[in-house]
This record gives structure tokens, C-alpha cells and sequence, in this order.
């Protein structure tokens, strides 16, 4: 598989970009669908589409830059006949059904520097977690390479903890047919 700008190889079968500018949504999206499927070009033509009469498009930096915001992420899912589904934290992460879900991109807050310099500034961070090879990796774009979390359980783990942190929010990657049943929700 050939490997797009800024991305990094790893482990021949796990795709993982790198941070680039404000890009951490196209990463993300690039990173769950393990292709670059996705571009800043192709980003700022969704958010031309969901603001078309917007001067100042409310779903991207000001700047150009990147730093989209969840109707991106979501309106290009749903162009590739994929859907999402949002989290309700208030549920135990043992009623998620992992298998029936492609993957999860999370929210996370991330702080500002400037140099060695902490700003008080918070801003938002687009990750990817993804099942590849029965392995489940955390494909944060500002990672060197893949985090390998292990099985169920480690991703559990890992989504527990980020949850624990507060202002995470997590959005499940599904087909139309497992959102449309809920089955990503475990019932039993």
C-alpha cells in the first residue's frame, strides 16, 4: 500500500497518516477507512456544500488551515454509504458491540503551546481507533507510528480511559445495515 505525504509506515497492514496542519479530521477519517480516501481539497468541497451561502465557513478554520468539526467527518462518512453513530457515555463500554463497528474516531481535547510555552487555549483533536489483523490500534495522527491497544479489552480499556478524562466524545464508524438494526449495541 503506498503511503500518503506525511504518512508513516509502520507494521506493512496498519495505514497511519501524520499530523499535518489543522488536518487531524482528514487523518482521521484516512486513518478508520486504512486508505487516503480523503484530502483537505475534498474536505473544504464537503464544507462548501453544507454552508454553501456562508462567507465564513462555520465547519472549518478561518485560516484554511483544517481543523473541520464533526459535520465533515460525518457528511463524508455518509458519502461513502458508511454511517455514524454517537456514543452516550452514560452506557457501559461493555454494551458496545466492537465487531459490528468499523471503527471510532474520538474528540479529545488537546492543549496549545507555544514552544515550551502552555497556553491556556484548548483545542479539539480528531483520533482514529481501528481493528486491523485482530489487533485494535490507536491511529492518533500525532503518534510516530500505531499504538497497538490489544484486543476488546485493551480498547476498553482505552476508551474508558478517555471518557474518564471528560470532553471525549466518541463517534462509532458503522454500515448503514448495523446502524439502521443497532447493533452496535449489545442487548444482552
Amino acid at each position: 500500500m503506498s503511503q500518503a505525504p506525511g504518512a508513516q509506515p509502520s507494521r506493512p497492514s496498519v495505514y497511519h497518516e501524520r499530523q499535518r496542519l489543522e488536518l487531524c479530521a482528514v487523518h482521521a477519517l484516512n486513518n478508520v477507512l486504512q486508505q487516503q480516501l480523503f484530502s483537505q481539497e475534498a474536505a473544504d468541497e464537503i464544507c462548501k456544500r453544507l454552508a454553501p451561502d456562508s462567507r465564513l465557513n462555520p465547519h472549518r478554520s478561518l485560516l484554511g488551515t483544517g481543523n473541520y468539526d464533526v459535520n465533515v467527518i460525518m457528511a463524508a462518512l455518509q458519502g461513502l454509504g458508511l454511517a455514524t453513530v454517537w456514543w452516550d457515555r452514560r452506557r457501559p463500554l461493555s454494551q458496545l458491540a466492537l465487531p459490528q463497528v468499523l471503527g471510532l474516531i474520538l474528540n479529545l481535547p488537546s492543549p496549545m503551546s507555544l514552544g515550551l510555552l502552555s497556553l491556556p487555549l484548548r483545542r479539539r483533536h480528531w483520533v482514529a481507533l481501528r481493528q486491523v489483523d485482530g489487533v485494535y490500534y490507536n491511529l492518533d495522527s500525532k503518534l510516530r507510528a500505531p499504538e497497538a491497544l490489544g484486543d476488546e479489552d485493551g480498547v476498553r480499556a482505552f476508551l474508558a480511559g478517555a471518557l474518564a478524562q471528560g470532553l471525549c466524545e466518541v463517534l462509532l464508524v458503522v454500515t448503514k445495515e448495523v446502524e439502521e438494526k443497532g447493533c452496535w449495541l449489545r442487548t444482552d
